[in-house]
């Protein structure tokens, strides 16, 4: 039985999918704060080079991957499809279960696909500099990488609670030469207000985006880059499912179900947009479901509306599901997950019911995730796990209803440099939130 699907680097997808053309109904577009009104292009020179404002506005189906970013993404692209079938024995299912593994590229997670385009971009336009935020410390890790591949500066804020908890993703940062910062830090007027009011502060999401905002605007030739949320950040995690598609029909097979977790969006983005496009064009029967935590349940629990993208709200106002950007999420470890809002396009694909939104505890989800790391070898990153943790569910049904399923999920990073969140669980002191 064959379980691993590679393609070649002839293979890397020379275009990234944009699902934008293929809505049945338009994505509302975000807003001044000011105004209320659309806002024009323009107005977000002051944070984004014009390439990638084009980008995030684009309305054509497909966009060009360049040749220098194709030849970078070829360290580690294309990732492998491999079928867990030590995992659905451990789980006794009829489901056949796929993965794409994404933890296989430099930084160990999917987040260099979009930090490498974005740096790209970037020096083409003339950048010296970014400035950006991170959570666990996946999307600094992988941008400190792409700026060092194009000889760019990277100035990191870190929500402070990851920054202690995953000290590894730090030094990770700091070997590819990037600054690094516990959010709310000194470096800002508005990290130090918030330091002032609550000097044990912990941090957000939120937090560390207003920080690197403010950071952008008052530092000459600097950019801000995100992670996450927007469209062309969705639109470079495309890749992913571009090659799975492939992959699948290599298997010989064609999903029932497909999962992944949900932060801000990207990597279930990366796996589902191509599939959304089969399931809008050539009405696919698929369940498409985003896994978020239970301690931040956006989709699950939060409100279709326009907010602010960071907590000092000096982003445009985004249509998304979002539980309000002043909400302080607990401090669980899937750090990366700790975010009050969600991806505009991933927002309106569960408005349309084109995709659906479930939410675990992290007990549930390193109990998973252990189970996975003992059968099938891979220690899979807290994030990714909230995805695991929803096949086991959907292969259990399965075998409970007696019927052949094929699962497939992105396994978006190791947790390697996590296993002080293992050894919480393991020891019995990790507790549900």
């Amino acid at each position: 039985m064959q379980t691993r699907f590679d393609l070649t680097q002839a293979d890397i997808p020379r275009q990234w999918y944009n699902l934008l053309a293929d809505f049945p109904e338009p994505l509302p577009p975000p807003l001044h704060p000011g105004t209320k009104q659309p806002i024009p292009p323009e107005a977000l020179l002051a944070i984004f080079p014009e390439n990638l404002v084009q980008q995030e506005m684009c309305p054509h189906r497909h966009v060009e991957i360049p040749e220098e970013v194709r030849e970078i993404y070829a360290l580690w692209r294309p990732t492998p499809l491999l079928r867990a079938v030590r995992f659905e024995k451990a789980l006794q299912t009829p489901a056949h279960i796929y993965y794409k593994y994404e933890g296989a590229s430099p930084a160990g997670s999917h987040k260099v696909n979009t930090s490498v385009a974005q740096a790209y971009y970037n020096k083409v336009a003339g950048t010296k500099r970014l400035a950006t935020e991170t959570g666990a410390g996946q999307w600094g890790a992988s941008l400190a990488l792409a700026c060092k591949l194009f000889g760019l500066e990277c100035n990191v804020y870190m929500v402070k609670v990851s920054y202690q908890q995953k000290p590894y993703r730090r030094m990770l940062m700091h070997t590819w030469g990037a600054t690094v910062h516990p959010s709310p830090s000194d470096q800002t007027d508005y990290g130090r207000k918030l330091m002032a009011e609550d000097p044990h502060c912990q941090g957000s999401l939120g937090i560390a985006i207003s920080e690197a905002i403010e950071d952008t605007v008052k530092h000459p030739d600097t950019k801000y880059s995100l992670g996450s949320v927007l469209n062309h950040v969705c639109l470079h995690q495309t890749v992913i499912g571009l090659e799975t598609l492939r992959q699948m029909e290599m298997a010989g097979e064609e999903p029932d179900a497909i999962i992944g977790c949900c932060g801000g969006g990207s990597n279930f983005a990366g796996l589902a947009f191509p599939f959304l496009q089969k399931k809008i064009t050539e009405k696919k029967g698929y369940r498409i479901v985003g896994v978020e935590p239970s301690a931040c349940p956006t989709l699950t629990q939060g409100d279709l509306r326009y907010d602010f993208g960071d907590t000092a709200e000096m982003t445009p106002l985004l249509m998304m599901y979002t539980l309000g950007h002043k909400f302080m999420p607990p401090s669980i470890h899937a750090g990366g997950l700790r975010y009050h809002g969600m991806s505009p396009m991933v927002s309106h694909a569960l408005k349309l019911g084109l995709i659906e939104a479930e939410a675990y505890h992290q007990t549930k989800v390193f109990e998973q995730a252990t189970l996975f790391a003992r059968s099938e070898g891979i220690v899979p990153a807290p994030e990714s796990a909230h995805a695991i943790a929803a096949v086991a569910e959907e292969a259990v049904k399965a075998r409970e209803a007696g019927r052949k399923r094929v699962i497939l999920f992105n396994l978006s990073g190791h947790g390697l440099l996590d296993l002080s969140a293992y050894e919480t669980y393991l020891s019995g002191k990790l507790q549900d939130v």
